[in-house]
């Protein structure tokens, strides 16, 4: 990435490592000497300083390589940004501590997650690196690895504390391991625990889906509730035959001809004959069995009562127009023989 200022500590990481690829890094840390005027390496040494040079310089922003170009020498340059934007930038720290704190999970994946966070941390290191121990003698007490411990096992408890609660169970097996294990095993436990989640969605099915699938299957139960065994062998496949009436679609345990007809009751008043039954008396030819309106009234509560029932059994529409109870009895017509 290129210089911009606030970068400095990542920007010098990744000069350092392009530089150390080109055997280049010498020119930074004056660990090769300039060489004298009538040195026979003085122009080698010349060739290489402006490229390193001018990698420097186009490897920032424009307005910082305006102040680069004067400098004579690759060391001169990096020294200036150094003293320049290598200060502690505690507003920055400020920043990314609370950055660190309020960073969720929400709705992205935890790889993206992750990410985010170990950007922060790697960050942040720069800026609050672990000190190592500088004594010419170098302490042999466990210190400095518990202050590295604590730091890991911080950073650990933040990434599980940023999840979804949807991990709550990953996430108490993690913190009651002893020790805990490294962040990447943490993060790979993570992942297979998202891994199955996404599993157990797209195997079970939606439970609004199934109740509608259960509505629909009882739905067509009760449409089909109540019809006569006359009716369930219509089709093209039909083959039975009345040895009474000598005609077709149904046998002689249901001829209407030699038991007459069972939806009519004379001695409720009304003549009642449904869809399906109208069906059977012409399939039948009884069509002197259909009875003529006798002209027998119902009192309205009954008539109420059975205007809801039919409702219900879909055997007329429910927006019927309402019929008084003076004429609330139901004439019934002869329909021709097909």
């Amino acid at each position: 990435p290129h210089l911009t200022g606030s970068n400095y500590l990542t920007w010098s990481r990744s000069m350092r490592r392009a530089l150390g690829a080109k055997n280049k890094l010498a020119f930074l840390d004056r660990s090769f000497p300039i060489p004298d005027a009538l040195d026979l390496n003085r122009s080698a040494w010349e060739r290489c300083n402006h490229l390193v040079h001018s990698w420097i310089i186009n490897s920032v922003s424009e307005s910082i390589a305006q102040t680069l170009v004067f400098h004579e020498n690759a060391i001169d340059a990096w020294e200036d940004l150094q003293e320049r934007f290598a200060k502690a930038d505690r507003i920055r720290i400020v920043s990314l501590r609370s950055a660190l704190h309020t960073l969720k999970q929400g709705n992205r994946s935890v790889l993206d997650y992750y990410t985010d966070m170990r950007a922060l941390w790697e960050e942040l290191n720069l800026h609050r690196p672990i000190p190592h121990c500088t004594c010419v003698h170098q302490c042999r007490c466990d210190a400095m690895r518990a202050a590295r411990a604590y730091r890991l096992e911080d950073q650990i408890i933040q990434f599980l504390t940023g999840l979804n609660d949807t991990f709550s169970v990953v996430k108490t097996q993690v913190l009651l391991m002893d020790p805990l294990p490294t962040i990447n095993k943490v993060y790979s436990l993570v992942v297979q625990e998202e891994n199955n989640h996404a599993l157990i969605n797209h195997v079970v099915p939606n439970s609004d889906d199934s109740n509608v699938l259960v509505n629909v299957s009882d739905a067509r139960k009760s449409f089909n509730h109540g019809k006569s065994p006359m009716n369930s062998g219509k089709g093209k496949g039909d083959t039975r035959h009345c040895t009474f009436c000598d005609k077709n679609g149904h046998t002689v345990d249901w001829c209407y001809k030699k038991h007459g007809n069972p939806n009519i009751r004379s001695n409720t008043g009304v003549n009642l004959v449904n869809s399906d039954n109208v069906d059977l008396t012409a399939a039948n030819g009884n069509t002197d069995v259909v009875a003529s309106s006798s002209g027998t009234n119902i009192s309205q509560e009954k008539y109420d009562q059975l205007m809801n029932l039919l409702q219900q059994t879909n055997l007329i529409p429910s927006a019927s127009p309402t019929v008084g109870p003076s004429s609330n009895h139901i004439h019934t017509t002869s329909v021709p023989e097909t």
